[in-house]
């Protein structure tokens, strides 16, 4: 039963790892990176779709990503969407492909990408230390209910505090990684 309980605990955390992740490789840095396109919604085919659904997308030079439409008729609603989006990109098409240079970053607005990454890594956090918070009740649920010893407890409760201790850790290592990224000239 502790067991099952730890394996669901990792695994949440480490559900939680992923998704900061997938949020770090969405901020813009000044590096080319075809993440930063994820989050946005091109409408076509009667729906929102995104981009990495309508087209193949690039990074053949360090400022620059290419999008490579596989339908021709949606490049217009491809450029329209990257421009509305809050990343402040221009696109330039050609008929048959999206070029979309980045320019380098202001120090401004290197510090407020900075602070958007601790935000998101703080969230991060909270959110495994929420994890841990549930495990942590339901092992003492556990106890109360006779399943398993004040022993078993304290040491499950420890095992826990191991597993969070590694993934606040590993935020950590996140946050540093792509605060240097971004702060990088």
């Amino acid at each position: 039963m502790i067991a099952e309980v730890m394996a669901q605990t990792e695994n949440k955390m480490q559900h939680g790892i992923e998704a900061t992740r997938r949020d770090l490789a969405s901020i813009r840095t000044g590096r080319a990176n075809p993440a930063i396109l994820d989050k946005i919604q091109v409408e076509a085919y009667g729906s929102q779709m995104p981009i990495n659904q309508l087209a193949t997308v690039a990074a053949p030079e360090p400022r620059l990503l290419v999008i490579s439409p596989w339908d021709k008729t949606v490049i217009g609603a491809i450029r329209n969407a990257i421009a509305k989006s809050d990343l402040g990109l221009n696109p330039q098409s050609d008929g048959n492909v999206l070029r979309l240079p980045l320019p380098s970053l202001t120090e401004e607005r290197r510090r407020e990408l900075a602070r958007v990454v601790s935000k998101k890594t703080e969230e991060a956090k909270v959110a495994i230390r929420n994890v841990r918070r549930d495990a942590i009740e339901e092992l003492r649920r556990m106890e109360k209910a006779g399943d398993i010893s004040e022993d078993e407890l304290k040491r499950a409760q420890d095992q826990v505090q191991k597993l969070t201790d590694k993934y606040v850790q590993e935020v950590d290592r996140l946050h540093d990684s792509k605060v240097a990224e971004i702060t990088e000239v």
